[in-house]
């Protein structure tokens, strides 16, 4: 795996999934963008540096050793991408806070975690699974909104440990919004159209602030400059000798036979949160894991699309499990002694989804964590 610092070198357009462009409109844009946003950005980049036809290879006629065709994706995936920040000599990936905590108090944030719990007899509600998530707090607290988890924070997080104020940081100390007009153009004068003002949302990254993109399968430059998000705004990339971020210990999950699955990426699943391999009463089986998921905690889903490139033309819209969702797994066993690992390299993808495109563009990645 390598692993690549992506630094903008202007404001960036992270368009969502939400129409803009009429007279008046607003399009707001996404912090952290879906995954695609960088897997398009680096893989236009290496077949320009490979000097491959890029009307060829969008039309099928040309294969990429790692990227294959646009039809049937090669070995390169985006196994990671996440906000990151160059911190006392070291690039130190920043985590959006996952479903499961709460962070709350502004001049002092704690943090408390939701825990699954049998809801007692009697008890009736619409939830599919056997438990349900309590929050258990000495007082009531409203929850506190702007904060990400620093990598220190995500190593304990991983492991069921406390969090404290110094394993976050504020966003405002990471990014900014910066408001911006466009004006729709008339496509036959190319002037302006009359009234067709609209504004859009930019995001301005501070100094020394940018993303990490963890590359499998695929051998990138060692630098140079891509075209990010909306209206291609330029980016450097430099390779870093650095280590994949924290997992947890593979060896204890199956003593204790508990995990919890969190989503590092959005996740196209079935319903719009049902993990590949469970049935409705929760019994899960997946490249030879197998457990009961008993609860999980997935935010509203999301809808994604994107623009193919290839054939001009939307992706489609689907449903999306937000990155951060958690999944409690229980009766944990593996097939084989290293089925956890082979796993999360994989993706919680189906048996048949191994060439889906959205498997190259980083969707389904999760991380095994401690319940």
């Amino acid at each position: 795996m390598s692993t690549h610092f992506i630094e903008p070198l202007d404001v960036l357009i992270l368009r969502g999934n939400k129409l803009f462009g009429d007279a008046g409109s607003y399009g707001e844009s996404l912090l952290p963008p879906w995954p695609s946003v960088a897997a398009g950005a680096l893989r236009s980049w290496l077949l320009v540096h490979d000097g491959v036809d890029l009307s060829a290879f969008a039309g099928g006629r040309v294969k990429h050793p790692t990227l294959g065709t646009p039809a049937a994706p090669g070995s390169f995936t985006l196994a990671g991408f996440q906000l990151a920040r160059r911190h006392d000599k070291v690039i130190e990936r920043l985590f959006a806070p996952p479903a499961d905590l709460l962070i709350h108090g502004d001049d002092s944030p704690q943090v408390s975690r939701l825990q699954p719990a049998t809801p007692a007899t009697g008890l009736q509600g619409s939830a599919p699974l056997s438990q349900w998530l309590a929050l258990a707090l000495d007082s009531r607290a409203k929850p506190a909104s702007g904060w990400w988890l620093r990598e220190s924070g995500w190593k304990k997080y991983l492991h069921g440990d406390v969090l404290s104020k110094d394993d976050l940081v504020r966003s405002r100390d990471l990014y900014g919004f910066d408001l911006r007009v466009g004006v729709g153009l008339d496509a036959q004068s190319r002037a302006a159209s009359d009234g067709a003002l609209f504004s859009t949302q930019t995001v301005a990254l501070r100094t020394d602030v940018g993303f990490v993109a963890d590359v499998l399968g695929a051998q990138l430059p060692e630098r140079g400059v891509v075209r990010l998000g909306g209206d291609g705004r330029g980016a450097a990339v430099t390779r870093i000798q650095q280590g994949a971020p924290p997992i947890c210990d593979n060896d204890k999950l199956l003593q204790t036979r508990r995990a919890r699955i969190v989503l590092t990426s959005p996740g196209r699943f079935e319903g719009g949160w049902r993990l590949p391999g469970c049935a409705d009463d929760g019994q899960f089986e997946l490249a030879g894991v197998r457990g009961r998921i008993v609860a999980a905690a997935v935010p509203r889903a999301q809808v994604i699309s994107g623009f193919d490139l290839a054939h001009h033309q939307p992706k489609p819209a689907e449903r999306f499990a937000p990155a951060g969702s958690v999944y409690w797994l229980d009766d944990l066993q593996c097939a084989q002694p290293d089925a956890l690992r082979k796993l999360a390299d994989r993706g919680l993808w189906p048996e048949q989804g191994d060439h889906d495109p959205r498997r190259a563009e980083g969707f389904n990645r999760f991380v095994f964590a401690h319940s």
